[in-house]
């Protein structure tokens, strides 16, 4: 497949999911529950819809994991990062023209923070205030989660490579259900860059450096953990 086919495919899948899954958060009435299924369901809808094009990554974690595992050269990771920013950024642009449109109040818009970028409003809904640290690791130790399953499923020797979408967007939508109250969960980079910087909450893009770093090393550390797994099997 040709690298600007690629491109094109993960600008848009990511620019459904953070339409999707932010866009629920920012219009729906549904709750965290509402929230973290839509997010898993927009991966399923793009996983089996552009997956064949790009494998779907929709998230330079993800495409940071898959390089470090060995799955793909370092120049079209970068692609594939240009490709996510730019469609997370389209689509938080389109989120926040809907919103003025109906002249809602922008807020937070569903951006990731931690501690004080909750307010007392958000602790009563159910957010809790962690602190740095806390934070770093929930990101960290998620992503972690996420790139495994999505290594393990799309390994060429997995025998049900064909529920891979469904296995892939049921892991997020656990993600969310873990994460939300704590992080407002991201793993993943292209979704948090692409709310922040249209968010009202004075720490959106302060706060932002730790869903850039946490989810890559949590990323990495997955590459490379499954590719030690991988090899001490075949040695046996």
């Amino acid at each position: 497949m040709k690298t600007s086919n690629k491109f094109f495919a993960e600008l848009f899948g990511t620019f459904v999911l953070v339409l999707g899954g932010c866009g629920t958060a920012i219009f729906g009435h549904v709750g965290f529950l509402g929230v973290a299924i839509a997010f898993g369901l927009t991966v399923i809808a793009m996983a089996y819809g552009i997956g064949h094009i790009s494998g779907a990554h929709l998230n330079p974690a993800v495409s940071f994991g898959v390089w470090a595992n060995g799955r793909m050269s370092f120049k079209e990771m970068l692609v594939y990062w240009v490709a996510q920013i730019i469609g997370g950024v389209l689509a938080g642009a389109i989120l926040l023209l809907i919103a003025n449109t109906a002249g809602m109040e922008i807020g937070t818009f569903a951006a990731n923070g931690y501690g004080d970028f909750f307010s007392a409003a958000d602790v009563e809904a159910g957010y809790l205030q962690t602190n740095t640290l806390g934070a770093f690791v929930t990101e960290c130790l998620l992503t972690f989660v996420f790139l495994m399953v999505i290594l393990g499923i799309t390994d060429n020797r997995h025998e049900n490579g064909k529920f891979a979408g469904l296995a892939i967007g049921l892991t997020l939508t656990l993600i969310h259900l873990i994460s939300i109250p704590l992080t407002n969960t991201s793993v993943n980079p292209a979704r948090s860059i692409g709310v922040a910087l249209f968010s009202k909450n004075a720490l959106a893009l302060p706060q932002l450096w730790l869903f850039i770093v946490a989810p890559l090393v949590g990323a990495c550390l997955a590459g490379l953990a499954y590719k030690a797994i991988v090899c001490h099997k075949a040695e046996k």
